[in-house]
C-alpha cells in the first residue's frame, strides 16, 4: 500500500474499519464496569467516579495518544502490527527479537480468552429475562461455528461487519445519553483528580486498575490491521467510537451513582437498556462479540504466517479460501484456538470468572510494543529527550497495569501466561535450534566446484540423473555453497544434469517485496536464483521458480530443451528434479545440556510441522528427499593402535 492510499479517508474505508478493527474494544463495555465494581458488592460512589475517570484517562493517553497518534506512523509500507514493527527496527540491536517474540505470544495467548469473555457475556444477557437459563452450551455453540467457518474465508460475510458494527457504536451512544441526562453530573469524571483520589486514597483502589485495562485491549488491533484499512481511516472512525464507547461508559456510571450504595446483582450494560430494547440489545451484542472474534481469530492466523516467514514458527499449512489481501486460514491454529476457547469456557462456566483471567498477558504485549516503538522514533530522528519522556510516560502505565494484573495470576490469569509460555518456547527453541545448527553448518567455496560440476555435466558415462537439477541454497554469497550439497551431487551418487539450479530465498523487512536475481555462474550450466521475498509473501518456490525460467527462456538465457537426442528434434522440456536435504541429528553428537534439549524440541517441532518440501510449495512428484547427518559438535578423534600381522 503506497503512502497516498494509506492516508486516504472515504465513507466506504470507514465503514469497513469499524467491522474490522474496533470489535475487541468494542465490545469491552460489556464488562469492564461489572469487573471494576464485582458484582456483588455494594456500589460505592466514589468507586464508580473514580473508575469512570480512569476509563476515560485510560482510552485518552493508551489507545488514543499511544496507538492511534504515535503508534500508527510506524508503518511498515502501509503494514502494521508487532512483527512489522520488530522488521523496522531489527538491525539495530539483536536483542529487539526478543521483546518482539513475547509481544506476539503473549497476544495470541491472550486472544484465546477473548472470544469466550465477548460472547459469554453477551449470551449472559439472557438471563434477564430468562433466569435458569443454560448459557454454557449456547456459547460453545456460537464459538464453534464460529471457526468451523474459517476454513470458507469471511470475506462472505465481511461486508456486514461495518454496518452492524456501525449499529452497535450508536446503541452505545444512545443508550448511554439517556441515562446521563439522568445524572449528568458523572460527566464530571472527566477530572483527572477522581482517577488519582480512588488510586491514591482507596486503599484497594490501585488494584482496580486491573479491571479498568480491559477497556483497552483491543488497542493492538487498531495497528495490527493498518494494512487492511489504512492510517487515516483508523483515525477518522476511532473518534467516532470514542465518543460512543464514552457515551455509554458515562451512562453506566450514571445508573450505578443513582442505584449507588445497593448490591449490584446485574450488568450494569443491560441494566441500563429499556425492558422492551434488551431482547434486541443481546442480539446485538451477540453479532458484536462474533465480530470482535472474528477480528482476533484472522488476526491470529496473520500473526503466525509472519513467524512463520521470519522463521519464528515451525512451517505450517496455510489456505487462501479467497482472493482478499490479507484473507488467510491456518488449519493448526485455528482448531488450537477454538480447544483454547471452548476449554477457557468449561474451565471458566462464567464471564464474571474470565474478567478475572483476561487482560494479565496483553500488558506484556503492549510494554513490548513500547519497547520497540521507541526504537523505532529513535531511528526516525526524534529527539532522545522527547522519547525519554514517552518511554517514562508508558512504562509508568503499562507498568502499574501490569501489577495490577499480577493479582489475576491464582484467578485465572495464570492461564494466559502457560499458553504464553508454551508459545515462546516453541519460538525461542526453533529460533535457537537454527542458530544452533547454522553455526555448524559448513559451506564450500563454490569456484572449487564449477569446473568439476561442468565437467560431469558433460561425462556420457555417468547416467544422466536429470535434465534440470535443483537445489535449495541458505547460503547466503554467491561464491559458497553447503558442503552436504557437493557431497549429495559428486559423492552420494553422481547426479549428471543438464543445468543445475541453486534457488536462495532472502525474507525482507519489507511486507509484500517480489524481486529476483539471476547469476549465471557457468553460463547455460550452472545458474543461481535469489528470490528477495517480503515477510507476508507466501513462499512458493515452486511456482515462483517455474516463472523465473519461463521469463530466462524467454530471453535465451538458458535452453531447458531436453538434450536426449529423440527428444531435443522435437523440442520437448527437460524434466525438472528438485533435491531436498533432510537434516537428521547425528548420535555422534556431545553438546551441552541446554542446547541437546532446543534440539529435541526443534526436531520434535519438525516432526509436527510441515515438510520442507511441502512448506515451499515444492511439487512432490518433483522432489527426492536426501537425509543427510547433521553434525552439531566435533566427533572425539580416536587414536587407533594396530597389533598382529
Amino acid at each position: 500500500m503506497d503512502a497516498h492510499k494509506l492516508n486516504r479517508i472515504s465513507a466506504a474505508g470507514v465503514l469497513v474499519t469499524l467491522g474490522i478493527i474496533f470489535g475487541d474494544i468494542g465490545t469491552s463495555p460489556l464488562y469492564v464496569l461489572k469487573a471494576i465494581i464485582g458484582e456483588g458488592n455494594v456500589i460505592n460512589r466514589d468507586l464508580v467516579y473514580g473508575g469512570i475517570s480512569c476509563i476515560f484517562w485510560t482510552l485518552t493517553l493508551q489507545t488514543t495518544i499511544k496507538y492511534v497518534i504515535i503508534t500508527l506512523r510506524a508503518d511498515n509500507k502501509g503494514e502494521g502490527g508487532i512483527f512489522s514493527l520488530y522488521t523496522l527496527v531489527r538491525r539495530k540491536a539483536k536483542w529487539l527479537m526478543l521483546p518482539a517474540i513475547i509481544g506476539g505470544c503473549t497476544l495470541l495467548a491472550d486472544g484465546i480468552i477473548t472470544p469466550p469473555i465477548s460472547v459469554a457475556s453477551a449470551i449472559e444477557g439472557l438471563q434477564l429475562k430468562y433466569p435458569d437459563i443454560q448459557t454454557v452450551p449456547i456459547v460453545i455453540v456460537i464459538i464453534t461455528i464460529l471457526f468451523l467457518f474459517q476454513q470458507f474465508g469471511s470475506n462472505f460475510v465481511g461486508k456486514a461487519f461495518g454496518p452492524i458494527m456501525f449499529l452497535w457504536f450508536t446503541m452505545l451512544g444512545v443508550v448511554g445519553v439517556s441515562q446521563i441526562t439522568m445524572h449528568a453530573e458523572i460527566l464530571k469524571a472527566v477530572n483527572p483528580y477522581f482517577a488519582y483520589d480512588t488510586l491514591v486514597n482507596n486503599p484497594a483502589g490501585f488494584w482496580i486498575l486491573g479491571a479498568v485495562f480491559l477497556c483497552t485491549t483491543g488497542a493492538e488491533a487498531l495497528y495490527s490491521d493498518l494494512g487492511h484499512c489504512g492510517r487515516a481511516n483508523i483515525r477518522v472512525s476511532w473518534a467516532f467510537v470514542k465518543i460512543c464507547l464514552l457515551l455509554n461508559y458515562f451512562g453506566q456510571g450514571a445508573w450505578l451513582v443513582t442505584n449507588s450504595g445497593s448490591v449490584m446483582d446485574s450488568n450494569p450494560f443491560y441494566s441500563i437498556m429499556p425492558e422492551w430494547f434488551l431482547i434486541y440489545g443481546i442480539g446485538l451484542a451477540t453479532l458484536a462479540t462474533i465480530i470482535a472474534s472474528q477480528a482476533l481469530i484472522s488476526g491470529s492466523f496473520t500473526l503466525i504466517s509472519e513467524a512463520v516467514r521470519l522463521n519464528f514458527w515451525p512451517k505450517v499449512k496455510i489456505n487462501y479460501p479467497t482472493d482478499a489481501k490479507g484473507q488467510l486460514y491456518v488449519p493448526s491454529i485455528n482448531w488450537l484456538l477454538w480447544f483454547g476457547c471452548c476449554s477457557v469456557v468449561l474451565y471458566f462456566q462464567e464471564s464474571t470468572h474470565m474478567e478475572a483471567a483476561y487482560g494479565l498477558s496483553i500488558t506484556l504485549t503492549m510494554l513490548m510494543t513500547t519497547i520497540l516503538l521507541m526504537v523505532y522514533l529513535l531511528t526516525r530522528k526524534f529527539s532522545y529527550w522527547l522519547v525519554g519522556v514517552l518511554l517514562a510516560i508508558y512504562a509508568t502505565i503499562e507498568l502499574s497495569f501490569l501489577v495490577a494484573n499480577l493479582s489475576k495470576f491464582t484467578h485465572g490469569g495464570w492461564v494466559t501466561i502457560l499458553i504464553g509460555g508454551v508459545l515462546f518456547t516453541i519460538m525461542w527453541s526453533w529460533i535457537n535450534a537454527r542458530k544452533i545448527r547454522n553455526r555448524y553448518l559448513r559451506f564450500s567455496e563454490l569456484d572449487d566446484y564449477l569446473p568439476i560440476l561442468k565437467e560431469l555435466s558433460a561425462d556420457q558415462s555417468v547416467p544422466k540423473y536429470a535434465s534440470q537439477l535443483v537445489y535449495l541454497t541458505g547460503s547466503n554469497f554467491t561464491s559458497e555453497i553447503e558442503a552436504k550439497i557437493m557431497y549429495s551431487i559428486f559423492q552420494k551418487q553422481p547426479k549428471r544434469a543438464d543445468v543445475y539450479w541453486f534457488v536462495h530465498v532472502d525474507v525482507e523487512d519489507e511486507p509484500y517485496k517480489t524481486e529476483y536475481k539471476v547469476v549465471h555462474l557457468v553460463p547455460g550450466n550452472v545458474i543461481r536464483i535469489e528470490f528477495k521475498l517480503g515477510f507476508r509473501i507466501e513462499q512458493k518456490i515452486n511456482v515462483l521458480f517455474r516463472k523465473v525460467v519461463e521469463d530466462l527462456v524467454k530471453n535465451n538465457e538458458v535452453d531447458i530443451v531436453s538434450r536426449y537426442e529423440s527428444l531435443h528434434k522435437h523440442n520437448i522440456t527437460g524434466d525438472f528434479k528438485f533435491i531436498v536435504l533432510e537434516k537428521k541429528l547425528s548420535a555422534d553428537n556431545s553438546l551441552p545440556l541446554y542446547e541437546r534439549i532446543i534440539m529435541q524440541i526443534y526436531f520434535l517441532l519438525k516432526k509436527l510441522s510441515l515438510s520442507e518440501e511441502k512448506g515451499f510449495g515444492l511439487d512432490l512428484s518433483f522432489v527426492t528427499i536426501e537425509q543427510v547427518p547433521l553434525l552439531l559438535s566435533q566427533t572425539k578423534n580416536y587414536e587407533l593402535k594396530r597389533v598382529g600381522v
